[in-house]
């Protein structure tokens, strides 16, 4: 599979004289017989015709999700100093790791070992047995909850806009999980990563756009009388405290560590060599716009009151301290992009 060199090229060295040509009774296997040994999960990923901005894209679907309204929260474990250094930290490594993993992945296929995913990394590192028992439940694992976890955020977002335009609705939360349920069921049925490019690009687009209303709103009430008080002592006792710095800097990490780096470099068209490099730039220099901002203007406005999405400090006691337009348009944003994160986090 992508952890063993390429059946064509097998048979080109089986079938080939001292003159490098191919003998007669060694036909070099077809594409189309290549690809038939493969399973579904490899052929999603292996229409390599992506370039460098594609790969920009998908990256940022995969890294940059509505988890970041969570940062200011994790600010409230850490404080200010605490805080900037975890992220700062988080970037320079996941960044590190990433591009790290790139290179490897770009020597091996070099040498006819192409992995098209985590699981043939696996295979080829670890053995088929610990690589199909040991590493792919635990990515199964992850996919299953990404998916399950932004469902339910998705139904979240979508009963939020419902209450602020219905308050006395009568509609429940399984309902609206059910209608972004839907809403996946629809984006599931592209037949390639490669096919999410455009979907992607729109998700980068509306990453920055969520990101700039809850940095903007979070400022407006900071600077109002509307906001609470400011207060950046952490809370609680020192257990309390411990448990809490904890809590933040698995926030952080679970924030930045979510890109799927084989089956994004799989959909680059060749050569690949330094195009993950510039996807991976393009996809950092969103990551720090949308991540310090919202971190860093959520933590200021509310300081230790903000809450686990930063979102729900934009309303308190069933009272906007914004336009409802706003909350509303900011919560879309939100859910839309939630469904292209969602789909490739499967």
């Amino acid at each position: 599979m992508g952890a063993v060199r390429p059946k064509s090229a097998m048979a080109q060295d089986e079938g080939s004289g001292g003159d490098g040509s191919i003998s007669s009774t060694h036909e070099q296997p077809s594409h189309h017989q290549d690809q038939k040994e493969l399973d579904a999960g490899a052929l999603f990923v292996l229409k390599s015709k992506g370039s460098w901005l594609h790969c920009g894209y998908h990256l940022t679907t995969s890294i940059v999700a509505p988890a970041l309204l969570s940062l200011p929260y994790a600010f409230t474990f850490l404080g200010w100093a605490a805080g900037l250094i975890c992220l700062i930290v988080g970037a320079l490594v996941t960044f590190y790791s990433y591009n790290l993993i790139s290179l490897v992945l770009e020597h091996q296929a070099q040498i006819g070992h192409r992995h098209l995913r985590f699981r043939d990394m696996a295979n080829d590192i670890l053995g088929r047995r610990w690589g199909r028992f040991y590493v792919g439940p635990i990515q199964l694992m992850v996919c299953y909850g990404a998916v399950v976890g932004n469902t339910l955020l998705g139904g979240q977002c979508l009963k939020a806009i419902y209450l602020l335009s219905e308050p006395n609705g009568t509609m429940k939360l399984y309902e609206f999980v059910m209608i972004f349920g839907c809403l996946m069921l629809i984006l599931a049925q592209f037949p390639s990563f490669h096919s999410l490019r455009y979907i992607n690009l729109v998700s980068l687009v509306l990453c920055l756009a969520y990101s700039a209303c809850a940095t903007a709103g979070s400022i407006h009430i900071g600077n109002s009388s509307k906001g609470p008080e400011k207060d950046y002592s952490v809370l609680g006792d020192a257990e309390s405290r411990v448990f809490g710095i904890f809590n933040a800097i698995a926030i952080i990490a679970t924030t930045f560590g979510n890109g799927i780096i084989p089956e994004i470099q799989a959909t680059l068209a060749p050569p690949v060599k330094g195009k993950m490099f510039k996807g991976l730039s393009l996809c950092y220099t969103i990551v720090t716009v949308t991540f310090f901002s919202v971190a860093i203007s959520g933590y200021w406005a509310f300081g230790n009151q903000a809450e686990g999405q930063i979102l729900s400090n934009f309303v308190v006691d069933d009272r906007p301290l914004l336009p409802r337009w706003f909350i509303l348009m900011t919560n879309m944003f939100t859910i839309l992009q939630l469904s292209a994160v969602a789909v490739v986090s499967t």
